[in-house]
């Protein structure tokens, strides 16, 4: 049997994440305002048999697979929303569920960090993808169980504030997301974050 363990829904990507997304993506890159569809099932090799269920039933395109032991994801993004609904319409008959029956999400962390030190920065950007942290800036760090809902929490805190993004990593045991910026500013992303999350 196939479990759900995340089903996420955007129905635009702000441009950061976008282009984050854009720099571990294996497949076709998503671009600003693209739909997207985040899906993480076990076992992890189910994944592939969602993914061409997903790509034949419309026209989106595969911007991400990841199989690892114990969990599979797949992102679909188009431009138009209606194809993104369609195929996860199509995936989650074969399924024989609906998004409802996802994994709830646990948000294991959310701190705001205020004014980091030049050396906390500078080890933070070592690692990062997205945008570099700057000395001074306030930093908003989160967790969720699962992985993959870490992406909306991203998505709508970037709509809600004048935030930079540093990190949204959506595979593994947990997700995790930085974002930088004034603290009025990443105040109000975490509030957004959370509020998103709890709407899930």
């Amino acid at each position: 049997m196939i479990e759900l363990r995340t089903y996420v829904f955007i129905d635009s990507l702000q441009p950061q994440l976008a282009s984050y997304m854009g720099t571990v993506s294996m497949g076709f890159l998503p671009v600003s305002g693209d739909s997207c569809l985040w899906m993480e099932v076990a076992p992890g090799m189910a994944v592939h048999h969602l993914s061409d269920i997903a790509l034949k039933a419309s026209n989106v395109h595969l911007g991400q697979q990841v199989v690892e032991r114990s969990y599979g994801s797949m992102v679909i993004h188009h431009r138009d929303q209606s194809d993104v609904l369609e195929s996860s319409a199509h995936v989650l008959r074969f399924l024989k569920t609906e998004h409802t029956t996802r994994q709830p999400c646990k948000v294991m962390w959310n701190e705001v960090i205020r004014a980091i030190t030049p050396d906390h920065a500078t080890l933070i950007n070592r690692e990062r993808r997205g945008s570099m942290v700057l000395p001074g800036q306030s930093m908003l760090i989160m967790e969720t169980e699962p992985a993959g809902y870490i992406i909306y929490a991203a998505n709508e805190a970037e709509k809600a504030s004048n935030i930079t993004l540093v990190e949204a990593r959506a595979v593994g045991a947990y997700g995790r997301l930085i974002m930088v910026g004034k603290e009025a500013d990443v105040l109000e992303a975490s509030r957004a974050a959370t509020e998103a999350l709890k709407r899930i």
